[in-house]
């Protein structure tokens, strides 16, 4: 197999496949082509059996784009590797196995709204609305956060010194129970749930220990606790890890991404492997030079340095406003002085910015300098009401149990049936 393409760092990591290893993909570096190029190497090299390799993503497209390269990469002979996301991975093992934890195969996912709905109708059954101390929203947060760390209610309960603490247990705990009578899960149950099942039901759990003896998780640095726990029991067997990531990427710590799970890989693999991709084929030297120098501050990280082999590139610009207003009109300015001095187009410039609110004043001041645009990021398809009022209909008929979908049903649009009505 030719890997003349692939650098020094790049051939390591594609060829060390004994045991666990940490790969430390800084951006940029072709890590996606090094995962491809390493179940190639597995396959075609080392004979191993296609159906005996996990290879672990974050996102749908991810996982989707992974599987259209190792296609064009084995040309079919990629057939029977497993390429999932975690999430992907949980439901078809909580469809084959959820029935020893009380639940029947057909469950129903709520999405936020749902979940939300029935956290405010515990509250109500509980006259909780007015406490002043917690709220459905809240509440939500810390359910999920506790999820993904792998908490139960108990964790709240046993705080009786804070009231606060306590009314979320009691309604997590709740929250719980009607979840369970209406056959469905939550998004974070998911995980939590699967990584139930390997701890409970341990033997259960081997056919899958033994199926895998080739794990790889990509974006490492954005696993959480439960994650990681769950990735320790499928590797369990034959330890053959592999996990690519970048700690300086680790920006998902808001919802739950532990980054202890990249700088502790040492002390919880001591035989493991460490490789640093370095070099980048995305950015000039200019740029990486600057990235260097603002994450090298950063004392809670392993040690990288990116390199490039391209042209130096253009300097950077630092523009300061005193204010946002003034800083978003020298941007502006200086968009349409490159158009015209240039001969560009307006497509060729983007604006990233932090937070969806920034996003107003932006607008406001490219509408005022008739600068065309086009915002990127709207309402999911699927969080459109009348695609959720649909679905409603559709869910019950697949479980009847789903007491969620059949309120929605019963209330948009509004028919005038009333609580006391449905009880």
């Amino acid at each position: 197999m030719d890997l003349s393409h692939l650098n020094h760092q790049q051939r390591q990591a594609v060829t060390s496949t004994a045991g666990p290893i940490l790969v430390l993909a800084g951006a940029g570096s072709g890590k996606t082509r090094v995962i491809i190029q390493r179940i190639s190497w597995l396959i075609q090299v080392e004979q191993v059996l296609p159906a005996e390799i996990l290879a672990v993503t974050f996102t749908n497209k991810a996982a989707h784009e992974m599987q259209e390269r190792l296609k064009d990469e084995l040309r079919g002979r990629q057939k029977g590797v497993k390429l999932s996301t975690f999430h992907s991975l949980g439901v078809q093992l909580l469809r084959e196995h959820i029935n020893q934890l009380g639940y029947r195969s057909n469950f129903v996912i709520y999405d936020t709204q749902d979940q939300q709905s029935v956290i405010k109708g515990i509250m109500e059954d509980h006259d909780l609305e007015d406490s002043g101390l917690i709220d459905a929203k809240g509440i939500h947060y810390e359910i999920g956060q506790a999820k993904n760390r792998g908490l139960y209610p108990d964790h709240f309960l046993q705080q009786r010194d804070s009231i606060r603490k306590t009314q979320i247990g009691k309604v997590f705990a709740e929250y719980q129970r009607v979840l369970k009578g209406c056959n469905a899960i939550d998004f974070d149950d998911i995980l939590l749930l699967t990584l139930k099942l390997f701890e409970e039901y341990s033997e259960a759990m081997d056919p899958l220990r033994e199926r895998y003896q080739y794990l790889m998780v990509d974006e490492y640095q954005d696993t959480n606790r439960v994650q990681y726990q769950l990735m320790c029991h499928l590797c369990q067997r034959h330890r053959n890890l592999c996990v690519v990531g970048d700690d300086d990427q680790s920006i998902y710590g808001w919802r739950g991404a532990d980054i202890r799970n990249i700088l502790d890989f040492e002390r919880d693999f001591p035989e493991a492997k460490i490789i640093r991709l370095e070099q980048n084929y995305r950015s000039t030297p200019t740029i990486l030079k600057a990235a260097n120098q603002v994450i090298s501050q950063n004392p809670q990280r392993m040690p990288k340095e990116l390199w490039s082999q391209k042209p130096t590139g253009v300097p950077l610009e630092w523009i300061e406003g005193k204010d946002e207003a003034e800083e978003l009109e020298l941007v502006a300015r200086q968009i349409k002085i490159q158009v015209l001095r240039h001969g560009r187009s307006y497509s060729d410039y983007a604006i990233l910015f932090r937070s969806n609110f920034q996003s107003r004043l932006i607008e406001e001041t490219l509408r005022d300098s008739r600068i065309p645009y086009q915002i990127i990021g709207s309402t999911s398809f699927y969080e459109r009401k009348e695609v959720k009022d649909a679905l409603a209909y559709l869910r019950v008929i697949h479980n009847h149990s789903d007491e969620v979908s059949l309120h929605r049903i019963i209330n948009y649009p509004r028919r005038g049936i009333g609580k006391t009505s449905l009880i």
